[in-house]
């Protein structure tokens, strides 16, 4: 048999990267507004052929907006249509909340969105608390049972919105002046509590039928989603054990729900600092970070159970607060925060090596980051990765010339795309309106 491949996508954030990525020299501190910007930052990734581009949503002012950017993109929409058309086989995976969208104007934009880019778009759908978004909207957030049955509505009512114009529906036949099968294009007049739609949308298929699920969120209701829909999982998590747990949700999942768990792919996040070294990597973590380490002391201090000195920081841990601490139960950062405080590094370094970020975070030459990557793969904790690079203008460069000639050296990864749409690239089945497993 084949040894199976890993899937790597990367993420698109707001033009810069992650933290101060913006303030770098070497980076236009407008890329936020510039799409030719993303165009760039896309056209690298596919260069590494990875297999998609993932772009998060959360249309709500940035807390900081003195110091730092919004973190997302202007729109998610306008910047994949942008990237659609100065691509050719890169996925292009986007967030859209069923809680504040109508499934219509869902069905309508990723559809359209999938159509122009030859069957290479993704639906992340994901439920929305945030009470500031809410606000923007004039809302307040539904109660947690009400959010993901409007998802699991909203679901079914998208899909069968692109499966209302038939497969084969568009004749466009000049000769004969039929343009479509108008019987093949038919109202799918769904509805349940929270949505509905008469239908039926109006664009036809594209190269892969329709978009591709994909789903973000964590815990019970958030596994269940994904196991009855999605076919890309994007996760957080920090250790094997915990991915390997969730991936066993998820496909545990898929099986109640009739489907191959095979179908559905799980990918955990990873962060990148990529360097000749492991002291180069942190020092360059530290032009990014360092001028939030006075406010994250603080919090690492109660993830090891001690009470730190911010005018310490250049210093490590002594033996008594070594032999003191202890990891939260409450933070499952902890425990990797205290293997590195015991081999002796600064506080200032502790941080550098990202133990307070919301993904795990390699900091230094390209074969840690293969060898990370390659253990979780392994040990089938994961399918594979969205990637984010501490600076898109180099990072994005330094994964694709670094990191994935290593993992294909070692049959991890592939050289060529095998195909040109987004079911290609994650070897998923065709699907035309709603899976028959849940119609059914």
């Amino acid at each position: 048999m084949t040894k199976p491949k890993m899937i790597v996508g990367m993420h698109l954030g707001n033009g810069y990267g992650t933290h101060g990525a913006w303030r770098m020299p070497w980076v236009d501190p407008t890329s936020y507004t510039s799409f030719d910007a993303k165009v760039r930052h896309a056209q690298a990734a596919e260069r590494g052929k990875l297999q998609f581009l993932f772009l998060p949503d959360g249309p709500s002012y940035v807390a900081d907006v003195d110091n730092e950017p919004p973190h997302y993109n202007l729109d998610v929409m306008l910047t994949l249509a942008a990237v659609a058309r100065a691509t050719s086989r890169i996925g292009l995976v986007a967030t859209g909340s069923t809680t504040f969208n109508e499934p219509f104007n869902l069905a309508r934009q990723f559809k359209a969105l999938d159509v122009m880019s030859h069957g290479r778009a993704g639906w992340n759908a994901v439920t929305s608390s945030g009470e500031d978004m809410a606000a923007n909207y004039g809302k307040p957030v539904p109660p947690r049972p009400e959010r993901y049955a409007r998802a699991h509505e909203s679901i079914q009512l998208v899909q069968a919105l692109w499966g209302s114009w038939g497969r084969d529906a568009w004749v466009h036949d000049q000769a004969s002046g039929q343009f479509a099968k108008g019987d093949e294009v038919v109202p799918i007049n769904l509805g349940g509590e929270f949505v509905a739609s008469r239908g039926p949308l109006y664009i036809p298929p594209s190269e892969q039928g329709q978009p591709i699920i994909f789903q973000a969120g964590g815990g019970g209701n958030g596994h269940e989603l994904a196991g009855r829909y999605a076919s890309g999982v994007v996760g957080a998590t920090f250790s094997i054990e915990d991915a390997r747990n969730q991936r066993a949700a998820i496909r545990e999942a898929a099986e109640r729900a009739g489907r191959d768990p095979d179908e559905v792919k799980f990918f955990a996040g990873l962060m990148t600092t990529i360097t000749a070294d492991k002291r180069a990597g942190l020092d360059r973590r530290m032009k990014l970070t360092e001028h939030t380490f006075a406010q994250r002391i603080p919090y690492l201090g109660q993830m090891l159970g001690l009470r730190l000195d911010p005018a310490r920081m250049g210093e490590p841990l002594t033996q008594e607060q070594l032999a003191a601490a202890r990891p939260s139960p409450r933070d499952p950062r902890s425990a990797l925060a205290l293997k590195v405080a015991r081999e002796g590094w600064s506080l200032r370094d502790i941080l550098a090596h990202g133990v307070i970020d919301y993904h795990p975070v390699i900091a230094g030459p390209p074969v840690e980051v293969a060898d990370h990557m390659q253990e979780w793969f392994e040990a089938e904790a994961v399918d594979g990765f969205w990637v984010s690079p501490d600076v898109y203008d180099d990072g994005i460069d330094s994964f694709v010339d670094g990191v994935i000639p290593i993992l294909q050296d070692r049959g991890l990864f592939h050289r060529e795309y095998e195909g040109t749409t987004l079911r290609d690239h994650l070897g998923v089945p065709a699907q035309y309106g709603i899976d028959p497993c849940v119609s059914g």
